[in-house]
């Protein structure tokens, strides 16, 4: 007999089961955020701790030095992000007024001309000269206020201590916390759920750790691509650009406004842009042809539609918390929808 005829009973458990967990999770995300980021971090470094293991170093060790190498990371994109940043929003707002000005000689002509209505530029270019100060300052506050919305989310004590400490544990206690959750599952469910878990495995971890290459890898592409054609501020943008690449074309499309941005304060002149836009569509296609089907694997799943759409709700829901959540569960969804599938054509319902 099949799972679809024989578990009817257990249906409303599980899914009065699934209720309180989402209940539990929305109304305690603030205070499960740390520990999510840590636990999805310490899946993704787990292999590097085990093949140091297998190397005989001492488990303990392995996750200390491991946790060495994320917090380095982290400093050293701090500190060569932060000042460049800095440096190029300074930059845009002192320099807006010329763009106006070149604007409303090079480009507000021919606008007019096309679409048949006057451009009230002067205003505009006026105002902005008039309040350069205060537009500096506000950007420039901004990032500190980003900085401390984002540590709200989080705490900044919890992400200064408690987070590396929690990463710490799960490091080096990863094989007994996955041995221990192993032996919770009920022994006739034994089979079906390691099989589960394993394809889950499969595809959340082929997906993360081959994302993080291809982040690696663009942020370098955008960075030496930038570099050649001549723009300034090469390394913030194609870093920024990089990163972003976690989220499906979002980073294509700011890269290519910052640059745009950055270029029109370098160059003043559009078809020196051509270089830069250029690099991009590169990008793009090394991206989508070369380095996601070669270091993510087209497998896995998880359509890029997917994988924003999940990205937003779960943003939606749950915050920050449900950002560092979406994709686990769309991976964890997408198997047990397999499973459902394949029970739902093997039961009597879909025979009969």
């Amino acid at each position: 007999m099949d799972t679809l005829d024989r578990n009817p009973r257990h249906l409303w458990q599980w899914l009065a089961a699934a209720a309180f967990a989402v209940a539990a999770v929305y109304l305690l995300s603030p205070i499960l955020t740390p520990f999510l980021l840590a636990a999805i971090l310490a899946y993704i470094c787990n292999p590097l701790v085990a093949s140091m293991t297998r190397r005989r170093v001492p488990r303990v060790l392995a996750a200390l030095l491991v946790l060495s190498l994320l917090i380095t990371l982290f400093v050293v994109l701090l500190l060569v992000l932060l000042p460049l940043l800095i440096r190029q929003i300074r930059a845009i707002a002192e320099q807006a007024p010329a763009h106006i000005d070149w604007f409303r000689t090079a480009v507000a002509p021919r606008l007019e001309q096309m679409l048949g209505v006057q451009l009230e530029t002067t205003m505009v270019r006026d105002w902005i000269a008039g309040h350069v100060e205060e537009i500096r300052d506000f950007a420039l506050k901004l990032l500190p206020s980003l900085k401390t919305g984002g540590l709200a989310v989080i705490g900044f004590l919890v992400g200064l201590v408690l987070l590396p400490l929690v990463l710490f544990y799960f490091l080096r206690d990863w094989d007994l916390i996955v041995a221990g959750i192993d032996r919770l599952v009920p022994r006739r469910m034994h089979d079906r759920m390691s099989m589960i878990a394993r394809e889950i495995d499969d595809v959340l971890g082929q997906f993360l750790r081959g994302q993080l290459l291809v982040m690696l890898c663009m942020s370098v592409f955008y960075t030496l691509g930038l570099w050649a054609a001549g723009l300034d501020y090469a390394l913030s943008v194609g870093v920024i650009a990089g990163l972003v690449t976690f989220v499906p074309y979002l980073g294509v499309i700011i890269g290519l406004v910052l640059a745009t941005l950055t270029g029109l304060l370098q160059f003043q002149d559009p078809a020196q842009l051509l270089w830069v836009w250029a690099v991009f569509v590169v990008a793009n296609v090394v991206e989508g042809y070369l380095l996601v089907p070669w270091l993510v694997g087209d497998r896995i799943g998880l359509h890029p539609v997917v994988v924003i759409f999940a990205l937003l709700a779960f943003g939606t829901l749950f915050g920050f918390f449900g950002v560092l959540l979406a994709l686990p569960v769309s991976a964890a969804l997408l198997v047990w929808g397999r499973y459902l599938r394949r029970d739902y054509l093997a039961s009597s319902m879909y025979r009969e």
